[in-house]
């Protein structure tokens, strides 16, 4: 694995030190913002169709959670412009404000938050229900970036040192001691391998990055052992170990996932036309399983487009990362970049039969306001790294 370098960028050669200067303006990322675009369209498409006959969930109106969506969406669109406009040093500056709003929201959640599917992960404010934690997975991205690119990028040459590890599993460690405590498993294996990659792209040494896996798997096996999981939780992994144990109980999510994405063939069945979705056998389709309306309405297709899409927002993401001038920028791509990567590939997997049904929902296309707008903050980040990076901003 490539480290990122601890060295300053170079200032390129004539411009001005000292006083602000106006660079030349390459734009946004557009393959980024054309790909993301891409995910949020079809994710909405796929929700209604989940939704549409559900009249269980709906109320009796078929388009209600096309409405919902919509307005999620334009309200992620107004805080991802927000972050994108932002200049980069008030982005520095808010980061620890962002970092403690999130703890008091998973503290809150702790004393009054709701409780659904077996977790007690959302507040109701209004009319809305707030999932804290999901932007929690931010928040420890940014603030671990932080954390690094305030202790080091000033020391020329050195690299991140044990007490620079420290300080940022310090910051990650009290996000997720609170969300084990709701317990949301799902998003504490997000954070755990988001977490990961950040100190592994840092420069984190090796003896840390090995010590660390072993301390995650210790702390797995003790947190069965000493009854933190909830049974409906450790059932899920007894039935991915085995399928067949449960296909009634903790298997039959997976059971029906599998079928549905079967169904879809090459082409799919159409859109709104799965013969599963429309009956609802497929337990929270429209949020942690939508994954297969793709795959039964659009068929493999239309899946692949759909795993195309996230590759190359991941793929951006990483090439932001890599172009950014900076160490907090680097950084804090970078763990967006794990972050997304790892979800998706957990989402996509519990869909498909190859990881445990944790319930996370797939990025960009799961219905669900808090991780649609913890997603949108997230690609408000990348771009305002990257235009600072390709001189957009007034330096």
């Amino acid at each position: 694995m490539t480290v990122l370098s601890n060295r300053p960028a170079s200032r390129p050669a004539g411009r001005p030190v000292g006083r602000a200067s106006t660079l030349r303006a390459p734009g946004l990322d557009w393959v980024l913002m054309a790909a993301t675009l891409a995910l949020v369209t079809i994710g909405t498409l796929l929700v209604w169709s989940a939704t549409s006959t559900r009249a269980d969930l709906t109320g009796g109106d078929p388009n209600a959670y096309l409405r919902k969506e919509l307005v999620n969406v334009a309200i992620g669109l107004v805080l991802m412009v927000a972050v994108l406009a932002t200049d980069h040093r008030w982005v520095r500056i808010l980061a620890p404000l962002a970092y403690v709003a999130s703890v008091a929201g998973l503290v809150m959640v702790l004393v009054a938050g709701s409780t659904i599917n077996g977790s007690r992960s959302w507040l109701q404010l209004g009319g809305m229900s707030i999932q804290p934690a999901e932007f929690a997975k931010l928040a420890v991205v940014v603030g671990m970036a932080l954390v690094v690119a305030e202790r080091t990028e000033r020391r020329w040459g050195r690299g991140v040192g044990s007490l620079e590890v420290v300080a940022m599993l310090v910051i990650a460690a009290v996000p997720a001691v609170l969300i084990l405590l709701q317990p949301d498993l799902g998003t504490m294996l997000v954070l755990t391998a988001t977490v990961f990659g950040v100190l592994a792209i840092a420069g984190a040494g090796r003896l840390w990055l090995a010590g660390l896996t072993l301390a995650g798997i210790a702390g797995a096996v003790g947190a069965v052992g000493m009854g933190v999981l909830k049974p409906y939780q450790v059932d899920r992994f007894l039935s991915f170990i085995n399928p067949g144990l449960d296909p009634r109980g903790a298997g039959y999510n997976t059971e029906q996932a599998r079928i549905a994405v079967g169904n879809g063939g090459l082409f799919g069945q159409g859109l709104f036309d799965g013969s599963q979705t429309r009956s609802g056998f497929v337990p929270e389709q429209h949020t942690d399983f939508i994954f297969t309306v793709a795959g039964e309405e659009l068929g493999l297709v239309g899946a692949g487009l759909l795993i195309l899409l996230l590759a190359v927002v991941i793929w951006r993401a990483l090439a932001i990362s890599a172009q950014a001038d900076d160490l907090f920028g680097r950084v804090a791509a970078a763990g967006i970049a794990c972050w997304w990567g790892f979800q998706a590939f957990q989402n996509i997997g519990m869909c498909l039969g190859i990881m445990p049904v944790t319930g996370v929902p797939l990025p960009f296309v799961s219905y669900g306001g808090s991780s649609l707008f913890a997603g949108m903050l997230a690609l408000g980040l990348l771009q305002n790294i990257h235009l600072r990076s390709a001189g957009q901003v007034r330096r």
